[in-house]
C-alpha cells in the first residue's frame, strides 16, 4: 500500500466514524418528540430511526453531489485537507453531544472541511456563493420555515378537534406520530447522509481515483448509509432529551405538526440539493407548535443557548479544521495524518468516559429538564 492509499483509507475510515457520530447526534431530530410523547418506545424509536436513515440514505444524491462539488474547488484539496476538515467536524460534535447541545452536524463537516482547505490554499479555494446560496441561506431560513409551518399545523390541530375528548384525540395523535417521525427518519437520511458520501467523493476525486464531477460510487452511498444507521441506533440520548423535554413540555397533537413539518421541510431541501441542518429545521419546528398552541410555555432560554451553539459551530470546526491541517502538513506526509487520527480517536474515547459519569439513556430521557448535562446517578442508584 502507498502512502497516498494509507491517507485515502484512513479519509474514509474518518468519514464513517463522522457519520456514525451524526447518526447518533442527530437521532433526537427525528424521534425525541415520539419519545417524550410515549408514541414510540425509545429503543423501538431508535431502531425504526435507524432503518430509515438507511433506506433516505439510496433515495438521493443531490445533497452529496453539492458537497464534492459545490463548496471548494476540488483542484485546491487533497487529502490532508479532507482528513483534516473531518476531524474538526468529529471533534465539534463530539464536544455538543456531550453537552446534550442540537448543534449542526450539517454544519460541523461543512466548517471544518472550508476551514481546513482555506488553510491549505486560501481564501480563494472556496466558492463562497455556493456556500451561501445552499448552506447559509437555508440555514438561516430554515427554522423559520419549518416554525411558521408547525404553528400553523398546530393551530389547525387543535381548533379541529377542539370538540374531541383530550384522552382519544391524544391517542390518535400518538398513532400519526409512528407516521410523522417515520418520515422525518426518511428525509434525514436522504439529507444528512449525502454529506458524508460527498466528502468521501471529494476525497477520491483529489486522490485521482474519480474524474472531477463524478458521482459517488455505489460502495460510497452504502458504506455511508450503514454507518449512519448504526450511530442512530446507538442513540443520541443527550440530544433527545433537548429536544424532547428542554425547549417545551409538549403534546402529541403538537409533535405530529412539528415531525410533519419538519418532514416536509427537509424533503423539499434534498430535492433542491441544499445542504440542510436537520437539527435547525427540527429545533424551529418544536419551537413552533409551542407557539401555536395557546399557554404552551417554550423554554426561550434554552432556544437562545442552541441558537448560539448554531452561530459558532461553521467557524469553530472551521478553525478545528484549519488547526488539524496545520498540524497535519507541519509534521508531514502519511504520520501527520495518522497522528492525527490518533488524537482524534483519543479524544473520542475521552468523551464516551467522561460521559459513563453523567449518563443520558432510554430510561431517563424522560426525566424533567435540569440543564444541558445530566447529572450523574448516585450511589444507590447506581447500585440498584
Amino acid at each position: 500500500m502507498t502512502g497516498n492509499d494509507a491517507v485515502l483509507a484512513l479519509v474514509v475510515a474518518t468519514a464513517l466514524g463522522f457519520d456514525f457520530t451524526n447518526g447518533f447526534h442527530d437521532t433526537g431530530n427525528a424521534m425525541a418528540t415520539s419519545i417524550v410523547t410515549e408514541a414510540l418506545r425509545p429503543r423501538v424509536a431508535v431502531a425504526l430511526s435507524a432503518v430509515l436513515n438507511l433506506v433516505g440514505a439510496f433515495l438521493s444524491t443531490a445533497v452529496a453531489a453539492t458537497i464534492a462539488s459545490g463548496l471548494v474547488q476540488s483542484g485546491d484539496v487533497t487529502l490532508t485537507v479532507v482528513f483534516a476538515g473531518l476531524a474538526g467536524s468529529i471533534l465539534w460534535n463530539l464536544a455538543t453531544w456531550y453537552l446534550g447541545i442540537p448543534s449542526s452536524s450539517s454544519h460541523a463537516l461543512i466548517g471544518g472541511v472550508v476551514g481546513a482547505t482555506m488553510a491549505a490554499a486560501g481564501a480563494s479555494a472556496v466558492k463562497w456563493q455556493g456556500l451561501v446560496s445552499k448552506v447559509i441561506v437555508p440555514a438561516t431560513l430554515s427554522p423559520f420555515i419549518a416554525g411558521t409551518v408547525a404553528t400553523v399545523g398546530t393551530y389547525l390541530v387543535y381548533r379541529l378537534t377542539r370538540g374531541v375528548s383530550e384522552g382519544p384525540r391524544d391517542h390518535g395523535f400518538r398513532i400519526g406520530q409512528v407516521g410523522s417521525a417515520s418520515m422525518v427518519s426518511l428525509a434525514h437520511g436522504t439529507n444528512d447522509a449525502q454529506k458524508t458520501m460527498g466528502v468521501i467523493t471529494l476525497a477520491l476525486i483529489a486522490n485521482g481515483t474519480l474524474e472531477p464531477g463524478a458521482t459517488s460510487p455505489t460502495w460510497v452511498i452504502t458504506s455511508c448509509a450503514v454507518a449512519i444507521a448504526l450511530g442512530t441506533y446507538i442513540g443520541g440520548w443527550r440530544i433527545i432529551r433537548t429536544l424532547g423535554k428542554g425547549l417545551l413540555e409538549i403534546g402529541s397533537p403538537q409533535g405530529m405538526a412539528s415531525e410533519s413539518a419538519s418532514a416536509a421541510v427537509i424533503l423539499a431541501s434534498t430535492d433542491f440539493g441544499y445542504s440542510l441542518s436537520t437539527t435547525h429545521v427540527a429545533t424551529g419546528s418544536i419551537v413552533g407548535a409551542g407557539v401555536g398552541k395557546r399557554g404552551a410555555a417554550v423554554r426561550w432560554n434554552v432556544a437562545r443557548r442552541m441558537a448560539v451553539a448554531w452561530l459558532f459551530t461553521l467557524p469553530a470546526s472551521g478553525l478545528v479544521g484549519a488547526a488539524a491541517y496545520w498540524a497535519a502538513n507541519g509534521i508531514g506526509g502519511t504520520i501527520g495524518v495518522v497522528v492525527i487520527f490518533i488524537a482524534v480517536v483519543l479524544a473520542a474515547i475521552a468523551f464516551y468516559v467522561a460521559s459513563r459519569h453523567q449518563p443520558v439513556t432510554p430510561e431517563n430521557v424522560n426525566a424533567a429538564w435540569t440543564g444541558s448535562v445530566v447529572p450523574a446517578p448516585d450511589a444507590n442508584e447506581a447500585a440498584s
